[in-house]
């Protein structure tokens, strides 16, 4: 059985690749990248797979029996480039496609979900055998920017007393895998998140704890919030996504308590204390 996975390059792809060689033999993974030279070191084929460019992935998809589509980070035309790959995988006869989606994609008020509600639209309407792993918020989004928190003193955001239950990437890349090497999972929709849910006080006290520091939690208006992301020169529009995140945090809909993802993986989620003392080691 070939098993593809698109996006290999990427932080959750690559992490998927490592999970994915842990199951079955490197000889039937393929990386599937817009750029080859860029996954030469993930020890499995690499095949050139831009979902911007149709013809690369009709030919990528030769021989794919399972296909995992890592949804694309290019926000300027998501849907567009999902649905290149989910006709390309029909026309290629692939067995089984799978897409990492976003949590309660179906309802969900999430700014970026839009793009993913229209995709798992396309591939229910495609005839295409699936499964969707809607994935929570990564851990890492809050995590990565905790060394600049401890040198301010404090976490800030705009997610009141929300609670959220995130995943690392590893925990979801091994979700992945999961999925895509073994049977049982045809036509399912799985919510996946972290096992305890926090506070952004909870991840304050973790990073307190962790550094013997008192770090706070100062919970600011969204557009105070988004001011100060403003200065930081994110790109355009992350910002934007940030603030949005947390205010739908605050509402609960970053919230996931089913325990799914850690069923999966066959362990528990990695704790909060975890993923702060990784987010933080070496500073």
């Amino acid at each position: 059985m070939k098993i593809g996975i698109t996006g290999a390059a990427g932080q959750l792809g690559r992490l998927a690749i490592t999970a994915l060689r842990n199951q079955v033999p490197a000889a039937d993974i393929v990386a599937l990248v817009r750029r080859p030279e860029t996954a030469t070191d993930l020890g499995v084929e690499v095949r050139r797979a831009d979902y911007a460019d149709p013809a690369s992935l009709a030919q990528a998809f030769q021989g794919i029996d399972v296909l995992a589509l890592i949804s694309s980070s290019d926000f300027n035309d998501r849907v567009g480039q999902h649905r290149n790959v989910i006709e390309a995988a029909r026309s290629a006869r692939v067995g089984r496609l799978i897409y990492t989606s976003v949590l309660k994609a179906d309802t969900t008020p999430l700014l970026v979900a839009g793009d993913h509600k229209a995709t798992e639209a396309l591939i229910l309407s495609s005839g295409l055998d699936y499964t969707i792993l809607r994935n929570s918020w990564y851990t890492e989004n809050w995590t990565a920017s905790l060394p600049m928190a401890v040198a301010a003193g404090a976490v800030i955001g705009s997610a009141r007393n929300g609670r959220v239950s995130p995943a690392t990437r590893q925990d979801l890349a091994g979700a992945l895998a999961v999925v895509t090497a073994s049977p049982g999972h045809s036509g399912q929709i799985y919510e996946l998140a972290g096992d305890l849910p926090f506070t952004l006080s909870d991840l304050a006290g973790a990073v307190s704890a962790e550094t013997g520091k008192h770090i706070a939690y100062n919970d600011l208006p969204a557009d105070v919030y988004r001011g100060i992301l403003d200065g930081f020169g994110l790109p355009p529009g992350l910002p934007e996504v940030i603030v949005d995140a947390d205010v739908c945090a605050a509402a609960g809909w970053l919230l996931d308590e089913s325990r799914t993802l850690s069923r999966l993986i066959g362990r528990p989620t990695t704790a909060l204390a975890e993923a702060v003392r990784v987010a933080l080691a070496g500073h």
